[in-house]
């Protein structure tokens, strides 16, 4: 590993790390949003804490730090090649584990979509689509998340085969890792869906 690819890591994590969920809620309500509601750090905890404005703020500021780790990457390494995908990664891994906040942080969905956007967007928007219909259809954003997580494998594959370029192992081991990571931070959400306890958007509280 270069010097150079080293720094795209760690600026890849200090990045996904700003903690704008935790921002929102100590800045705007005056309370630790890892002690309220899911405990993530989100920006669908965020809705359901603070409100919608904070709540579309902070998704904003998730996805651009996903997208941004991922450009600053490609414009100094091989556009295609490992390390701008171990920066993507990193991204993920800083919003996930921040070290500013005990290693608790969100569920990297929308960092994950910025980081899809910086990669390949035509990828990163078929995501999110699959994402809003769901959303739609079901009221239920861990379900969106999931489903738009699965897809995302298939997506990339897809891309590539018709642009014609062939295989990029990079980025398709990117996008199974970005699938396992959603899932297994969706792991309880996953369980009450089994169990048919998941929250809906909108439903009243308990």
């Amino acid at each position: 590993m270069t010097l150079l690819t080293l720094a795209m890591l760690i600026a890849g994590y200090l990045l996904g790390s700003i903690p704008s969920g935790y921002l929102a809620g100590r800045w705007l309500a005056g309370l630790d949003i890892r002690r309220e509601g899911s405990g993530s750090t989100g920006a669908t905890n965020v809705l359901r804490v603070v409100g919608k404005g904070p709540a579309l703020a902070v998704f904003l500021v998730d996805v651009l730090k996903g997208a941004a780790a991922v450009l600053l990457a490609k414009t100094l390494l091989d556009p295609f090649g490992v390390g701008v995908v171990l920066a993507g990664l990193a991204a993920l891994a800083g919003h996930i584990w921040p070290v500013w906040l005990g290693w608790k942080g969100g569920k990297a969905v929308a960092t994950g979509l910025g980081m899809l956007l910086g990669l390949t967007w035509p990828v990163g928007l078929a995501c999110f689509g699959i994402f809003l219909a769901v959303l739609s259809l079901s009221r239920i954003v861990s379900l969106s998340s999931v489903v738009a997580a699965l897809a995302l494998p298939l997506l990339m594959l897809g891309w590539f085969a018709d642009q014609g370029l062939g295989l990029r192992w990079p980025y398709l081991g990117l996008a199974l890792l970005t699938t396992l990571l959603v899932l297994w931070r969706h792991r309880s959400n996953i369980k009450r869906l089994l169990a048919g306890t998941e929250p809906r958007l909108g439903a009243p509280k308990h």
